[in-house]
């Protein structure tokens, strides 16, 4: 397996940031096409909650952006290491490849197209459903993938498809292998390249060991490019966190997950880039698990388990 530093130095040359923006997407399972609650663990920001907002406009978005990485910049140069700065946009929260009930997509090809035009971008990491594919989108972004780095990131969760109902995923397994080879097929008829990446979440309720690994399983098999695993975090506003509150489940406990990652990493190809191997999640609705706040304890300690990293 490959870490996602080494992938983006390999490709560009150099370290490069992800600076998240906010396309003022809805998502189908919160506009009545599927549903109206979202997925039962998405938070009313649909994962995006540390975005600059989405009344800015995408200019003034990515300013802020930028601004929001510089102390990293700072911290470098502090070390003596030369300073470039070099970013891919981030379209991250809601469905980004999801126009809505009108199906105006030629706003988001718009939108997209600017993102990328903006100074020092480098590519575009577009987070969407295998459901929310159409054939104009995926024309788009092949034809995209031959000009820049086009990153689109799968939510596929789980393999275990009770789980997913209960989730309120909203579709099947072979959808989101299906999406996986069009993307792939997209991007080669245009001549260009699209790296797939799927997020999968340990600790789903109902989900034991054999169905989380099952998932890791079926990533790969799918053809998938890149992999997210986190662990199920739970939030305020949520559906989710009404169960929790319920005693319906327990959330991991931090060894845990650490001893699902130790099952999960060896099942990876060597070719397989890794993008992230814990969450983000925000400590103001933050309900549990406690642990997953203390974000740079918890990655020093997955790069300290023998083996793993």
């Amino acid at each position: 397996m490959i870490f996602v530093s080494d992938f983006y130095k390999k490709i560009f040359s150099q370290k490069v940031y992800k600076i998240a923006l906010d396309a003022g997407c809805t998502c189908p399972n919160r506009d009545g096409t599927l549903g109206r609650g979202g997925c039962i663990f998405c938070s009313q920001n649909g994962s995006g909650d540390f975005i600059p907002g989405r009344n800015l406009a995408i200019e003034e978005q990515i300013e802020k952006a930028k601004a929001l990485v510089e102390s990293k910049f700072s911290r470098a140069a502090a070390r003596g290491e030369k300073v470039s700065k070099k970013f891919i946009v981030y379209f991250q929260n809601f469905t980004n490849t999801y126009a809505g009930a009108d199906g105006d997509e030629g706003r988001l090809f718009a939108l997209f197209e600017k993102a990328v035009s903006a100074p020092d971008v480098v590519g575009i990491a577009i987070g969407t459903r295998p459901d929310c594919l159409s054939e104009g989108m995926l024309a788009f972004l092949g034809e995209l993938s031959e000009r820049t780095f086009v990153q689109i990131e799968l939510g596929l969760q789980t393999a275990n498809e009770k789980t997913a109902d209960y989730c309120r995923r909203g579709f099947k397994n072979e959808v989101y292998t299906n999406a996986v080879d069009r993307l792939h097929k997209a991007a080669e008829n245009a001549g260009g390249r699209i790296h797939v990446v799927t997020h999968v979440i340990f600790g789903l309720p109902g989900d034991g060991t054999d169905d989380m690994m099952e998932t890791v399983k079926l990533a790969v098999a799918g053809g998938t490019d890149g992999i997210k695993i986190t662990v199920l975090y739970v939030v305020e506003g949520t559906d989710l966190a009404k169960e929790y509150r319920a005693g319906k489940f327990k959330a991991l406990e931090k060894e845990e997950y650490y001893d699902l990652l130790r099952k999960a990493l060896p099942l990876l190809p060597k070719d397989m880039v890794v993008h992230r191997l814990t969450g983000d999640p925000p400590k103001r609705i933050l309900i549990a698990p406690e642990w997953t706040a203390d974000k740079k304890r918890v990655m020093n300690e997955i790069r300290g388990i023998s083996g793993l990293m």
